[in-house]
């Protein structure tokens, strides 16, 4: 949970990796969704515009990304 008490990740950990959930940012929207430690990703500003689009294998960023 953030400072605020809101949920910001929901699923488990492998090895101290996230491993199969969703990630979430401060308006409650999916920032990532990851399944057996590979899926895709995405980040926001604070301003809700997107900032960052990627893929992840084994449990991290991996791959071609997009920056914003």
């Amino acid at each position: 949970m953030d400072k605020d008490g809101k949920l910001m990740f929901e699923g488990e950990y492998l090895d101290g990796k996230r491993w199969n959930g969703k990630g979430y940012n401060k308006y409650h929207k999916i920032k990532f969704e990851i399944k057996d430690g590979n899926g895709k990703g995405k980040e926001y500003y604070s301003n809700g515009l997107l900032k960052f689009e990627g893929e992840y294998l084994n449990g991290k960023i991996n791959g071609k990304i997009k920056e914003y």
